[in-house]
């Protein structure tokens, strides 16, 4: 990502405010002609990735922020979202497909943000994810 062209906003630990920021980043994506299916995929993700940040990463704890840089162009969407938890081990979330975990709505919003985005990855910590959506043409 080059340094210029990277928006970076920080926002407390509130729904409201990451649906504004979700709305940003999805009319961004329009601007550059992305197709409703990558609109939508990238909708959903954003919105598991803020939710899990505000949820899980800061514990509903309006003292703590998220940090989200981002930046579109024709050939991908870069998102990073970083909460103030302490992170967690993504390969320790329990598969939500299997038998035992079908009732357990934990683990769903990783599984969807890997099925729908072009890479899901985690920090060391588990406290930052970075998506990216790939352009069909790049």
């Amino acid at each position: 990502m080059s340094s210029e062209t990277i928006r970076e906003l920080t926002i407390d630990s509130d729904f409201q405010q990451a649906k504004e920021v979700e709305d940003l980043i999805v009319e961004s994506a329009e601007t550059f002609g992305y197709d409703e299916e990558v609109l939508f995929a990238l909708r959903l993700s954003l919105e598991e990735g803020l939710t899990n940040a505000i949820r899980h990463g800061n514990g509903y704890d309006k003292a703590k922020r998220v940090r989200i840089r981002f930046l579109v162009s024709p050939e991908k969407i870069d998102v990073y979202i970083e909460d103030e938890g302490k992170g967690f081990d993504p390969e320790k979330v329990p598969d939500p497909t299997t038998q035992a975990n079908l009732e357990n709505p934990s683990g769903r919003g990783i599984m969807l943000m890997r099925a729908y985005m072009s890479e899901v990855i985690y920090n060391e910590t588990g406290n930052e994810l970075h998506l990216v959506k790939y352009s069909k043409a790049g």
